[in-house]
């Protein structure tokens, strides 16, 4: 984001704001590359949930079993255009480490969660018709016949993909909620700082509704007790209230199913997870669990709950 100069955050600007042009250069990419195989009964793999889980941690692992098809980096900022992009973006971007400053690198090739710009171009009808153009399209592109998403903004809109494609299957992690709160709140704290020294960041965080964290953050549930965005309190409470949601709409959608971040390294969580979305995962990658040791005066009642729902995921997680 703060790497780039003012003509690639012009093109990103107009690319990437205005509606008419992505709807036309999407109905272009349908012209052109549509004719070729479609991919519409193949797996469709969504990772989704509250941010600092694990989300891209696990799309890493899953993307690395070359099994998949997903938006990279190198599609910005044609996002709806998957295929033009090879052809436009010429920006090539070497192994860096992102923003978030948590031991997650990535380059051009790597996938991202960008797909949320073709939800917020269309209308619920229009991603009806659409979705499935879009993905083959995306398929095409990386000459793959499954597709792999990460947004964590999905979860509001399981029932829509699945009215779409019934047979996808949605990976919704968890954390522990001091570990996953504290991410949150170090999380924010860092996002305010970048984005006072760079607008340009801040926008680019609000188009692709990035709000997870910093001047933009937005809530996932209207707070309760805690609305001190500073207080890990408040990230505690949006843990559960979130939580809690989640596991009232989805426990009992067979194709939806809670995966522990702590059991991540553990062979039989994996292996569920191969039989989940019945993919053989042979990637060598290995997942580093970050635990930190913290000391915060957190609500111990909020607290109680919080590790008592966790408990009760665990016990129905892959």
């Amino acid at each position: 984001m703060s790497n780039y100069n003012l003509a690639e955050r012009t093109f990103h600007k107009l690319s990437l704001k205005n509606n008419f042009i992505k709807k036309a250069l999407f109905e272009i990419e349908k012209i052109f590359f549509l004719k070729k195989t479609k991919f519409i009964d193949e797996k469709k793999i969504f990772i989704t949930g509250l941010p600092r889980s694990g989300t891209t941690i696990l799309l890493n692992f899953l993307y690395n079993t070359n099994e998949f098809a997903s938006l990279t980096y190198s599609n910005m900022p044609l996002l709806l255009s998957p295929n033009l992009s090879k052809i436009f973006s010429k920006k090539k971007i070497t192994k860096k480490l992102r923003a978030h400053k948590d031991g997650i690198f990535y380059n051009s090739e790597s996938p991202e969660a960008f797909d949320e710009v073709f939800f917020k171009t269309f209308s619920e009808s229009e991603i009806l018709m659409e979705l499935k153009n879009y993905i083959n399209l995306i398929l095409i592109s990386k000459n793959k016949k499954n597709y792999l998403s990460k947004n964590n903004l999905n979860y509001k809109r399981i029932t829509l993909i699945q009215k779409v494609f019934p047979e996808a299957k949605f990976i919704i992690p968890v954390r522990d909620p001091i570990q996953q709160s504290y991410s949150l709140l170090n999380q924010h704290l860092n996002f305010i700082n970048l984005q006072k020294k760079d607008n340009f960041t801040l926008w680019y965080m609000n188009t692709l509704s990035h709000n997870e964290f910093g001047l933009n953050h937005k809530p996932w549930h209207i707070p309760k007790f805690y609305n001190d965005k500073n207080d890990i309190n408040y990230w505690l409470e949006q843990w559960i209230l979130f939580y809690q949601t989640s596991f009232k709409n989805f426990l009992t959608n067979k194709n939806c199913k809670f995966i522990i971040y702590e059991n991540f390294s553990n062979k039989e969580t994996i292996s569920n997870l191969s039989k989940f979305i019945n993919i053989e995962i042979k990637c060598s990658s290995k997942f580093t669990i970050n635990k930190k040791i913290l000391d915060f005066n957190t609500d111990k009642l909020l607290t109680k709950k919080c590790y008592s729902l966790y408990s009760e995921l665990s016990e129905n997680s892959l």
